[in-house]
């Protein structure tokens, strides 16, 4: 794995406990859920895109 790899699964990963906390906090409908929900998308879009331009 590189290391930029690395780093989006990290921040994936401490995203997905905040949105757990978020979720816990303020519900599944929340604006803080929704924000944080969209952040997580578009780490892990770029997570597949990093993972894809390593494999050419």
């Amino acid at each position: 794995m590189s290391k930029e790899m690395g780093r989006l699964d990290s921040k994936i990963q401490q995203l997905k406990q905040e949105l757990i906390l978020i979720i816990e906090a303020t519900g599944l409908d929340s604006q803080d859920t929704l924000r944080l929900s969209q952040k997580l998308d578009q780490l892990k879009s770029g997570f597949i895109y990093v993972k894809h331009s390593y494999k050419k």
